[in-house]
């Protein structure tokens, strides 16, 4: 099978413009493609899992990749799926998350001479003269055509920013600016960036003429890459300081049933033969593709000998009772008061609640659990002499945590 109907048998694929000529280039590696990642947290999450695999796909069928880096971007903020305005980053911040990214990135794509390149978009985009811009740019974009992009519908009712009304202009220049300096011939983007993305293809041909080969794909992020990164309301990254090897498992570890063997074909690299007879699996077995799917991934990004260990501690925890490798806070004696401490202030030292109003909402909803046994009030207190020994914390039925005194 041919990369592009891989893609479509692994159920990636969206929406295309020109699928055949697509298809062409892409099997037979004639691709130079970006994605673009904005900058707005020092790590990429789970949620960029689908971009970063897709482009390691890819360039293996020979094709180049382009990772670029929303310097210029991030400065605006996309306005699409969200319902207020992205908060304001300064330059500083933006330069210090793209090094970040970088540094994850280099373990799913091979970047140097002849093969995949990143780029920032503040080169070009922090230097464009307004005046200019509008003269060479804006007049090739229609506002009544803009304003029926799904990318703002949302956010008209409760208002949207001139700032941000200027995003798709922005993301569109990106794609011209890669096509003349770059020979990018292709864009990739999540299904919910479509208007955006044709934007580009559009200025392309208004600007160099209607015969300009530029094409533009979008991938099945609208459902389930929006699920993915999160969990708890806290998001799964890619950084293990942020994320545990352990924590990072685990989240995979406890995708819905329904949801196993999709992120399996999207996702892993096994191979679709292989894939197919696990679509068959039900009861016990959904459970074992899940350890697969979470083993795969935990691999990719942390390396073998961590996911090894992850796996082992997630073994221990559910079927032997230890608590494994999982994450574990130090708790000093001097954030005890008598001997003791709440729980609500146990759980926010352990970073499984940002306040003692959201633990103790947790509490009383019945999903803490200490030692394996539920947490009967928001006033429980955990001793002393339990954190020598070891306190484990579960918090509903995915997130695990050890306190123990310092």
């Amino acid at each position: 099978m041919k990369i592009y109907d891989e893609l479509v048998a692994r159920g990636l694929i969206a929406q295309v413009t020109n699928e055949e000529e697509i298809r062409e280039m892409i099997d037979n590696g004639k691709a130079t493609f970006y994605i673009g990642f904005d900058c707005t947290a020092d790590s990429l999450t789970a949620g960029h899992f689908m971009a970063l695999t897709l482009m390691k796909r890819l360039q293996m069928a020979g094709n180049k990749p382009i990772a670029l880096i929303g310097g210029g971007t991030t400065m605006i903020g996309d306005p699409s799926g969200r319902t207020d305005m992205r908060k304001m980053l300064t330059k500083e911040d933006i330069d210090h998350n793209a090094a970040c990214f970088k540094k994850q990135m280099e373990r799913f794509i091979e970047f140097g001479e002849g093969k995949a390149q990143m780029v920032n978009n503040a080169d070009w985009l922090l230097n464009l003269n307004y005046v200019d811009l509008l003269r060479e740019v804006g007049a090739c974009f229609s506002v009544n055509n803009m304003l029926r992009a799904d990318c703002y519908k949302q956010r008209m009712e409760k208002g949207l920013s001139f700032l941000e009304f200027n995003y798709m202009i922005m993301q569109s220049y990106d794609f011209y600016h890669l096509f003349q300096h770059y020979n990018c011939n292709m864009q990739f983007g999540g299904n919910d960036q479509w208007s955006n993305m044709l934007g580009g293809t559009e200025l392309i041909r208004k600007k160099l003429g209607k015969d300009a080969h530029c094409m533009t794909i979008t991938l099945l992020t609208d459902s389930q890459g929006k699920k993915m990164g999160k969990t708890a309301g806290n998001a799964v990254w890619l950084d293990p300081n942020k994320t545990s090897p352990f924590e990072f498992y685990q989240y995979w570890r406890n995708v819905d049933d329904a949801d196993v063997m999709k992120c399996i074909r999207m996702l892993t690299f096994l191979p679709l033969e292989q894939i197919n007879e696990m679509d068959s699996w039900v009861d016990a077995k959904i459970n074992q593709a899940k350890e697969i799917l979470a083993f795969e991934l935990t691999k990719m990004v942390h390396g073998e000998e961590e996911a090894a260990k992850a796996q082992a501690a997630a073994k221990a925890l559910f079927v032997g009772g230890g608590d494994g490798d999982m994450p574990t806070t130090e708790i000093s004696p001097e954030q005890l008061t008598d001997g003791q401490i709440g729980i609500l202030n146990l759980m926010v030292a352990c970073k499984l609640a940002s306040s003692n109003k959201e633990a103790r909402t947790l509490v009383t909803q019945g999903g803490v659990l200490v030692n394996d046994e539920k947490v009967p009030a928001p006033t429980f207190m955990v001793t002393e002499a339990m954190l020598k020994e070891g306190v484990k914390i579960r918090k509903g039925k995915k997130v695990f945590h050890k306190a123990i005194l310092k």
